[in-house]
Protein backbone atom coordinates (compact mmCIF):
# COMPACT_ATOMS: atom_id res chain seq x y z
CA UNK A 1 0.00 0.00 0.00
CA UNK A 2 1.40 3.93 -0.96
CA UNK A 3 3.31 5.28 2.56
CA UNK A 4 0.93 8.10 1.63
CA UNK A 5 -2.99 7.51 2.38
CA UNK A 6 -3.95 10.28 0.45
CA UNK A 7 -2.36 9.53 -2.72
CA UNK A 8 -2.59 7.07 -5.44
CA UNK A 9 0.45 6.32 -6.57
CA UNK A 10 1.07 3.11 -7.92
CA UNK A 11 1.64 0.22 -5.41
CA UNK A 12 2.77 -3.53 -5.22
CA UNK A 13 0.33 -5.56 -5.85
CA UNK A 14 1.40 -8.02 -3.44
CA UNK A 15 -1.61 -9.35 -1.55
CA UNK A 16 -4.00 -8.31 1.00
CA UNK A 17 -3.54 -9.53 4.85
CA UNK A 18 -6.28 -12.05 5.44
CA UNK A 19 -6.47 -11.19 9.07
CA UNK A 20 -6.25 -7.30 8.55
CA UNK A 21 -7.93 -5.75 11.39
CA UNK A 22 -11.24 -3.00 10.96
CA UNK A 23 -11.47 -4.21 6.82
CA UNK A 24 -14.71 -2.64 5.59
CA UNK A 25 -15.78 -2.03 2.48
CA UNK A 26 -13.62 1.00 0.21
CA UNK A 27 -15.76 3.74 -1.31
CA UNK A 28 -14.75 2.39 -4.81
CA UNK A 29 -16.22 -0.96 -4.15
CA UNK A 30 -19.59 1.32 -3.27
CA UNK A 31 -19.49 2.83 -6.06
CA UNK A 32 -18.43 0.43 -8.22
CA UNK A 33 -22.02 -1.38 -6.38
CA UNK A 34 -24.10 1.67 -7.44
CA UNK A 35 -23.87 0.26 -11.18
CA UNK A 36 -25.81 -2.67 -10.07
CA UNK A 37 -28.85 -0.81 -8.57
CA UNK A 38 -29.51 -0.47 -12.05
CA UNK A 39 -28.52 -4.03 -13.24
CA UNK A 40 -31.11 -5.33 -10.71
CA UNK A 41 -33.88 -2.73 -11.56
CA UNK A 42 -33.54 -3.36 -15.19
CA UNK A 43 -33.29 -6.82 -15.01
CA UNK A 44 -36.34 -7.23 -12.48
CA UNK A 45 -38.97 -4.66 -14.45
CA UNK A 46 -38.42 -6.47 -17.22
CA UNK A 47 -38.72 -9.71 -15.71
CA UNK A 48 -42.42 -8.46 -14.39
CA UNK A 49 -43.33 -6.91 -17.47
CA UNK A 50 -42.80 -10.97 -19.03
CA UNK A 51 -44.63 -12.53 -16.39
CA UNK A 52 -47.44 -9.74 -16.35
CA UNK A 53 -47.98 -10.91 -19.87
CA UNK A 54 -48.09 -14.34 -18.81
CA UNK A 55 -44.71 -15.11 -21.35
CA UNK A 56 -43.74 -17.21 -18.25
CA UNK A 57 -40.96 -18.97 -19.82
CA UNK A 58 -39.56 -15.86 -21.62
CA UNK A 59 -39.61 -13.80 -18.78
CA UNK A 60 -37.20 -16.88 -16.59
CA UNK A 61 -34.81 -17.64 -19.34
CA UNK A 62 -34.11 -13.74 -19.60
CA UNK A 63 -34.07 -13.22 -15.96
CA UNK A 64 -31.58 -15.70 -15.53
CA UNK A 65 -29.17 -14.70 -18.35
CA UNK A 66 -29.07 -11.55 -17.09
CA UNK A 67 -28.71 -12.24 -12.98
CA UNK A 68 -25.95 -14.97 -13.83
CA UNK A 69 -23.63 -12.61 -15.95
CA UNK A 70 -24.15 -9.39 -13.02
CA UNK A 71 -23.77 -11.39 -10.31
CA UNK A 72 -21.12 -13.72 -11.36
CA UNK A 73 -19.22 -10.53 -12.48
CA UNK A 74 -19.51 -8.85 -8.94
CA UNK A 75 -18.79 -11.91 -7.75
CA UNK A 76 -15.37 -12.07 -9.16
CA UNK A 77 -14.51 -8.59 -8.61
CA UNK A 78 -15.88 -8.55 -4.76
CA UNK A 79 -13.36 -11.49 -4.21
CA UNK A 80 -10.57 -10.67 -6.28
CA UNK A 81 -10.77 -6.82 -4.58
CA UNK A 82 -10.75 -8.53 -1.01
CA UNK A 83 -7.46 -10.34 -2.14
CA UNK A 84 -5.29 -7.66 -4.06
CA UNK A 85 -7.42 -4.34 -3.70
CA UNK A 86 -3.99 -1.73 -4.14
CA UNK A 87 -6.12 1.69 -4.46
CA UNK A 88 -3.77 2.80 -6.53
CA UNK A 89 -4.64 5.02 -9.93
CA UNK A 90 -4.44 1.88 -12.18
CA UNK A 91 -6.72 -0.20 -9.84
CA UNK A 92 -9.17 2.18 -10.11
CA UNK A 93 -8.91 3.10 -13.90
CA UNK A 94 -9.12 -0.74 -14.36
CA UNK A 95 -12.06 -0.66 -12.26
CA UNK A 96 -13.97 1.96 -14.41
CA UNK A 97 -13.36 0.22 -17.29
CA UNK A 98 -15.81 -2.66 -15.12
CA UNK A 99 -18.03 -0.05 -14.41
CA UNK A 100 -18.39 0.86 -18.22
CA UNK A 101 -18.81 -3.07 -18.92
CA UNK A 102 -21.64 -3.10 -16.28
CA UNK A 103 -23.08 -0.44 -17.38
CA UNK A 104 -23.22 -1.86 -21.20
CA UNK A 105 -24.96 -5.07 -20.07
CA UNK A 106 -27.39 -3.15 -18.25
CA UNK A 107 -28.17 -1.19 -21.62
CA UNK A 108 -28.50 -4.64 -23.67
CA UNK A 109 -30.97 -6.33 -21.25
CA UNK A 110 -34.27 -5.04 -22.68
CA UNK A 111 -33.25 -5.63 -26.08
CA UNK A 112 -32.06 -9.34 -25.00
CA UNK A 113 -35.45 -9.93 -23.75
CA UNK A 114 -37.29 -8.31 -26.91
CA UNK A 115 -35.44 -10.88 -28.55
CA UNK A 116 -36.57 -13.60 -26.94
CA UNK A 117 -40.29 -12.65 -27.35
CA UNK A 118 -39.76 -12.44 -30.87
CA UNK A 119 -38.51 -15.60 -30.88
CA UNK A 120 -36.09 -15.18 -34.04
CA UNK A 121 -32.83 -14.81 -32.37
CA UNK A 122 -30.83 -13.98 -29.17
CA UNK A 123 -30.12 -9.67 -29.43
CA UNK A 124 -27.14 -10.72 -27.00
CA UNK A 125 -24.44 -7.96 -28.56
CA UNK A 126 -24.40 -5.40 -25.48
CA UNK A 127 -25.30 -7.82 -23.01
CA UNK A 128 -22.39 -10.23 -23.45
CA UNK A 129 -20.30 -7.23 -24.81
CA UNK A 130 -20.39 -5.49 -21.82
CA UNK A 131 -19.65 -8.91 -20.07
CA UNK A 132 -16.68 -9.30 -22.00
CA UNK A 133 -15.37 -5.90 -21.22
CA UNK A 134 -15.52 -6.72 -16.90
CA UNK A 135 -13.86 -9.63 -17.67
CA UNK A 136 -10.97 -8.58 -20.02
CA UNK A 137 -10.24 -6.13 -17.28
CA UNK A 138 -10.03 -8.46 -14.29
CA UNK A 139 -7.95 -10.51 -16.47
CA UNK A 140 -5.45 -7.81 -16.55
CA UNK A 141 -5.73 -7.73 -13.15
CA UNK A 142 -4.69 -11.11 -12.29
CA UNK A 143 -1.97 -10.23 -15.07
CA UNK A 144 -0.58 -7.67 -12.57
CA UNK A 145 -1.23 -9.58 -9.56
CA UNK A 146 0.99 -12.72 -11.75
CA UNK A 147 3.76 -9.87 -12.07
CA UNK A 148 3.63 -8.79 -8.24
CA UNK A 149 2.94 -11.86 -5.96
CA UNK A 150 5.48 -14.19 -6.73
CA UNK A 151 4.15 -16.41 -3.51
CA UNK A 152 0.88 -16.85 -5.51
CA UNK A 153 1.85 -15.85 -9.73
CA UNK A 154 0.86 -19.72 -11.00
CA UNK A 155 -2.66 -19.10 -9.23
CA UNK A 156 -3.18 -15.72 -10.53
CA UNK A 157 -1.72 -17.01 -14.59
CA UNK A 158 -4.47 -19.81 -14.17
CA UNK A 159 -6.79 -17.34 -13.46
CA UNK A 160 -5.94 -14.93 -16.03
CA UNK A 161 -5.65 -17.68 -18.22
CA UNK A 162 -8.95 -19.91 -17.85
CA UNK A 163 -10.62 -16.43 -17.57
CA UNK A 164 -9.48 -15.73 -21.38
CA UNK A 165 -10.37 -19.15 -22.80
CA UNK A 166 -13.82 -18.71 -21.89
CA UNK A 167 -13.98 -15.22 -23.00
CA UNK A 168 -13.63 -16.75 -26.25
CA UNK A 169 -15.91 -18.89 -26.03
CA UNK A 170 -18.00 -15.80 -24.97
CA UNK A 171 -17.21 -13.59 -27.91
CA UNK A 172 -18.16 -16.71 -30.18
CA UNK A 173 -21.55 -16.37 -28.48
CA UNK A 174 -21.39 -12.72 -29.61
CA UNK A 175 -20.35 -13.11 -32.87
CA UNK A 176 -23.10 -16.29 -34.18
CA UNK A 177 -26.38 -15.04 -34.15
CA UNK A 178 -28.43 -17.98 -33.52
CA UNK A 179 -31.58 -18.99 -32.87
CA UNK A 180 -32.78 -19.26 -29.05
CA UNK A 181 -32.14 -22.86 -28.68
CA UNK A 182 -28.62 -22.87 -30.47
CA UNK A 183 -27.44 -19.88 -28.32
CA UNK A 184 -28.36 -20.89 -24.90
CA UNK A 185 -27.26 -24.69 -25.82
CA UNK A 186 -23.69 -22.90 -25.90
CA UNK A 187 -23.65 -20.72 -22.89
CA UNK A 188 -24.60 -23.26 -21.00
CA UNK A 189 -20.92 -25.02 -20.67
CA UNK A 190 -19.72 -21.36 -20.56
CA UNK A 191 -21.63 -21.38 -17.44
CA UNK A 192 -20.28 -24.30 -16.52
CA UNK A 193 -16.39 -23.50 -17.38
CA UNK A 194 -17.15 -19.57 -15.48
CA UNK A 195 -18.40 -21.12 -11.99
CA UNK A 196 -15.37 -23.82 -12.52
CA UNK A 197 -12.33 -21.52 -12.68
CA UNK A 198 -12.39 -20.46 -9.09
CA UNK A 199 -12.27 -23.98 -8.13
CA UNK A 200 -9.43 -24.93 -10.63
CA UNK A 201 -7.10 -21.87 -10.42
CA UNK A 202 -6.74 -21.78 -6.22
CA UNK A 203 -6.42 -25.67 -6.43
CA UNK A 204 -2.95 -25.25 -4.79
CA UNK A 205 -2.31 -21.83 -3.59
CA UNK A 206 -5.43 -19.13 -2.18
CA UNK A 207 -5.56 -15.90 -2.65
CA UNK A 208 -5.73 -13.85 0.07
CA UNK A 209 -8.90 -12.91 0.58
CA UNK A 210 -10.98 -11.59 3.91
CA UNK A 211 -13.55 -13.49 4.99
CA UNK A 212 -15.43 -10.37 7.34
CA UNK A 213 -14.42 -8.09 3.97
CA UNK A 214 -16.37 -10.68 1.72
CA UNK A 215 -18.97 -10.71 4.16
CA UNK A 216 -19.53 -7.47 4.59
CA UNK A 217 -19.35 -7.04 0.63
CA UNK A 218 -22.32 -9.69 0.17
CA UNK A 219 -24.50 -7.82 2.51
CA UNK A 220 -24.11 -4.61 0.37
CA UNK A 221 -25.45 -6.59 -2.33
CA UNK A 222 -27.84 -7.84 -0.22
CA UNK A 223 -29.30 -4.98 0.44
CA UNK A 224 -29.56 -3.73 -2.70
CA UNK A 225 -31.00 -6.36 -4.44
CA UNK A 226 -33.61 -5.53 -1.26
CA UNK A 227 -34.05 -2.37 -2.43
CA UNK A 228 -35.43 -3.40 -5.74
CA UNK A 229 -38.25 -5.01 -3.45
CA UNK A 230 -39.09 -1.58 -1.68
CA UNK A 231 -38.97 0.02 -5.47
CA UNK A 232 -41.90 -2.86 -6.40
CA UNK A 233 -43.55 -1.64 -2.73
CA UNK A 234 -43.85 1.37 -4.06
CA UNK A 235 -45.02 0.75 -7.22
CA UNK A 236 -48.09 -1.57 -6.36
CA UNK A 237 -48.79 1.18 -3.89
CA UNK A 238 -48.83 3.63 -6.77
CA UNK A 239 -50.97 1.65 -8.98
CA UNK A 240 -53.75 1.06 -5.99
CA UNK A 241 -53.61 5.21 -5.12
CA UNK A 242 -53.38 5.71 -9.18
CA UNK A 243 -57.15 3.27 -9.10
CA UNK A 244 -58.87 3.89 -6.08
CA UNK A 245 -56.75 6.05 -4.12
CA UNK A 246 -56.01 6.24 -0.81
CA UNK A 247 -58.03 2.97 0.91
CA UNK A 248 -57.00 -0.04 2.94
CA UNK A 249 -55.76 -1.86 -0.08
CA UNK A 250 -52.98 0.79 -0.15
CA UNK A 251 -52.62 1.16 3.23
CA UNK A 252 -52.14 -2.77 3.27
CA UNK A 253 -49.72 -2.76 0.28
CA UNK A 254 -47.13 -0.44 1.88
CA UNK A 255 -46.94 -1.42 4.86
CA UNK A 256 -46.62 -5.40 3.43
CA UNK A 257 -43.93 -4.46 0.44
CA UNK A 258 -42.01 -2.67 3.12
CA UNK A 259 -42.13 -5.18 5.99
CA UNK A 260 -41.71 -8.33 2.79
CA UNK A 261 -38.51 -6.36 2.45
CA UNK A 262 -37.35 -5.62 6.08
CA UNK A 263 -38.00 -9.28 7.08
CA UNK A 264 -36.09 -10.73 4.20
CA UNK A 265 -33.21 -8.60 5.61
CA UNK A 266 -33.83 -9.36 9.28
CA UNK A 267 -33.62 -13.41 8.10
CA UNK A 268 -30.59 -12.58 6.19
CA UNK A 269 -28.40 -10.89 8.85
CA UNK A 270 -29.55 -13.39 11.56
CA UNK A 271 -26.44 -15.65 10.58
CA UNK A 272 -23.17 -14.06 11.52
CA UNK A 273 -21.46 -14.94 7.93
CA UNK A 274 -18.04 -13.09 8.47
CA UNK A 275 -17.55 -15.01 11.33
CA UNK A 276 -18.52 -18.02 9.74
CA UNK A 277 -16.85 -18.08 6.97
CA UNK A 278 -13.38 -16.86 9.11
CA UNK A 279 -13.46 -20.30 10.97
CA UNK A 280 -14.21 -22.33 7.71
CA UNK A 281 -12.06 -20.65 4.62
CA UNK A 282 -12.34 -24.12 3.18
CA UNK A 283 -16.41 -23.21 2.43
CA UNK A 284 -15.62 -20.51 0.57
CA UNK A 285 -17.16 -21.82 -2.67
CA UNK A 286 -20.61 -22.88 -0.97
CA UNK A 287 -20.46 -19.19 0.49
CA UNK A 288 -20.03 -17.44 -2.91
CA UNK A 289 -21.79 -19.37 -5.16
CA UNK A 290 -24.65 -20.29 -2.78
CA UNK A 291 -25.42 -16.60 -2.85
CA UNK A 292 -26.30 -16.39 -6.53
CA UNK A 293 -29.88 -17.82 -5.96
CA UNK A 294 -29.82 -16.02 -2.85
CA UNK A 295 -29.51 -12.22 -4.76
CA UNK A 296 -31.70 -13.47 -7.75
CA UNK A 297 -34.57 -14.55 -5.00
CA UNK A 298 -34.01 -11.43 -3.95
CA UNK A 299 -34.03 -9.71 -7.45
CA UNK A 300 -37.10 -11.54 -8.20
CA UNK A 301 -39.23 -10.78 -5.29
CA UNK A 302 -38.81 -7.50 -5.46
CA UNK A 303 -39.91 -8.10 -9.40
CA UNK A 304 -43.16 -9.90 -7.87
CA UNK A 305 -43.93 -6.85 -6.16
CA UNK A 306 -44.33 -5.41 -9.86
CA UNK A 307 -46.42 -7.85 -11.33
CA UNK A 308 -48.77 -6.98 -8.00
CA UNK A 309 -49.00 -3.67 -9.36
CA UNK A 310 -49.17 -4.47 -13.05
CA UNK A 311 -52.33 -6.93 -11.58
CA UNK A 312 -53.82 -4.40 -9.57
CA UNK A 313 -53.85 -1.59 -12.20
CA UNK A 314 -55.66 -3.52 -14.49
CA UNK A 315 -52.79 -3.88 -16.86
CA UNK A 316 -51.64 -7.83 -16.46
CA UNK A 317 -52.95 -10.92 -18.47
CA UNK A 318 -52.44 -13.51 -14.97
CA UNK A 319 -54.64 -14.50 -12.40
CA UNK A 320 -54.52 -13.56 -8.81
CA UNK A 321 -53.16 -16.38 -7.94
CA UNK A 322 -49.94 -16.10 -10.47
CA UNK A 323 -49.60 -12.12 -9.15
CA UNK A 324 -48.95 -13.65 -5.50
CA UNK A 325 -47.41 -16.70 -6.81
CA UNK A 326 -44.21 -14.07 -8.73
CA UNK A 327 -44.08 -12.94 -5.06
CA UNK A 328 -44.37 -16.73 -3.41
CA UNK A 329 -42.07 -18.15 -5.31
CA UNK A 330 -38.82 -15.99 -5.24
CA UNK A 331 -39.51 -15.74 -1.24
CA UNK A 332 -40.08 -19.68 -0.77
CA UNK A 333 -36.29 -19.64 -2.91
CA UNK A 334 -35.03 -16.77 -0.74
CA UNK A 335 -35.73 -18.78 2.68
CA UNK A 336 -34.78 -22.26 1.60
CA UNK A 337 -30.76 -21.20 -0.25
CA UNK A 338 -30.76 -19.09 2.99
CA UNK A 339 -31.36 -22.25 5.30
CA UNK A 340 -29.41 -24.24 3.60
CA UNK A 341 -26.30 -21.89 3.22
CA UNK A 342 -26.82 -21.71 7.01
CA UNK A 343 -26.86 -25.78 7.53
CA UNK A 344 -23.62 -25.87 5.63
CA UNK A 345 -21.41 -22.91 7.27
CA UNK A 346 -22.55 -23.19 10.93
CA UNK A 347 -25.09 -26.45 11.78
CA UNK A 348 -28.14 -28.22 10.66
CA UNK A 349 -30.98 -27.25 12.77
CA UNK A 350 -34.15 -28.94 12.63
CA UNK A 351 -35.85 -25.95 13.84
CA UNK A 352 -34.64 -24.12 11.45
CA UNK A 353 -35.74 -26.73 8.87
CA UNK A 354 -38.84 -27.20 10.57
CA UNK A 355 -39.64 -23.34 10.62
CA UNK A 356 -38.46 -23.34 6.86
CA UNK A 357 -41.05 -26.38 5.77
CA UNK A 358 -43.93 -24.55 7.37
CA UNK A 359 -42.88 -21.70 6.04
CA UNK A 360 -43.39 -23.20 2.30
CA UNK A 361 -46.42 -24.36 3.32
CA UNK A 362 -47.88 -21.13 4.06
CA UNK A 363 -46.39 -19.75 0.90
CA UNK A 364 -48.11 -22.30 -1.38
CA UNK A 365 -51.29 -21.51 0.76
CA UNK A 366 -51.07 -17.88 -0.12
CA UNK A 367 -51.36 -18.65 -3.36
CA UNK A 368 -54.30 -20.40 -2.99
CA UNK A 369 -56.12 -18.23 -1.23
CA UNK A 370 -55.43 -16.04 -4.43
CA UNK A 371 -56.97 -18.67 -6.46
CA UNK A 372 -59.74 -18.78 -3.83
CA UNK A 373 -61.09 -15.17 -4.54
CA UNK A 374 -58.69 -13.60 -1.98
CA UNK A 375 -57.42 -10.02 -2.99
CA UNK A 376 -53.59 -9.27 -3.53
CA UNK A 377 -53.33 -7.18 -0.54
CA UNK A 378 -54.38 -9.62 1.96
CA UNK A 379 -52.11 -12.83 0.69
CA UNK A 380 -49.29 -10.25 0.67
CA UNK A 381 -49.66 -10.03 4.24
CA UNK A 382 -50.33 -13.74 4.63
CA UNK A 383 -46.82 -13.73 3.48
CA UNK A 384 -45.48 -11.19 5.52
CA UNK A 385 -46.77 -12.42 8.67
CA UNK A 386 -45.39 -16.28 7.65
CA UNK A 387 -41.89 -14.82 7.58
CA UNK A 388 -42.35 -12.39 10.55
CA UNK A 389 -43.46 -15.61 12.69
CA UNK A 390 -40.10 -17.12 11.02
CA UNK A 391 -38.09 -14.68 12.64
CA UNK A 392 -39.83 -14.69 15.90
CA UNK A 393 -38.92 -18.70 16.17
CA UNK A 394 -35.24 -18.12 14.67
CA UNK A 395 -34.58 -15.20 17.44
CA UNK A 396 -36.06 -17.35 20.27
CA UNK A 397 -34.69 -20.67 19.34
CA UNK A 398 -31.84 -20.81 16.41
CA UNK A 399 -29.44 -18.10 17.36
CA UNK A 400 -29.02 -20.12 20.86
CA UNK A 401 -27.98 -23.08 18.35
CA UNK A 402 -26.47 -21.16 15.91
CA UNK A 403 -24.02 -19.20 18.92
CA UNK A 404 -23.15 -23.19 20.05
CA UNK A 405 -22.23 -24.15 16.67
CA UNK A 406 -20.25 -21.08 16.14
CA UNK A 407 -18.09 -21.47 19.49
CA UNK A 408 -17.30 -25.19 18.90
CA UNK A 409 -15.56 -24.31 15.29
CA UNK A 410 -13.68 -21.79 16.93
CA UNK A 411 -12.78 -24.23 19.98
CA UNK A 412 -11.78 -26.53 16.77
CA UNK A 413 -10.02 -24.04 15.03
CA UNK A 414 -7.44 -23.57 18.35
CA UNK A 415 -7.30 -27.18 18.64
CA UNK A 416 -5.98 -27.47 15.01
Amino acid sequence: MPTNPLRHAMARMGGRDPHEKHRTATPLELFFDLTFVIAFGVAGSQFAHEIAEARFGTGLLGFSFAMFAVIWAWINFTWFASAYDTDDWVFRVVTMVQLLGVLILVMGIEPMFHSLVEGDHVDNTAIVGGYVIMRLALVFQWMRAARQDPARRQTCLRYAKYLAVVQLGWIAVLVIQADIPTTFMMIVPLYVLELATPYAAERNATTPWHAHHIAERYGLLAIIALGECLIGAIATLRAIVANHGWTLDAALVGFGGTALAFSMWWIYFIVPAGRALHLQRHRSYIFGYGHIFIFAAIAATGAGLHVAAYYIDHSAHISAAVAVASIAVPVALFKVSLTALSSVMTCVDRTLLAVTGGLLAVLAGSVALAGAGVSVPVCLLIIVAALGTSIVIDERRSTARLQAALENLERRAKTG
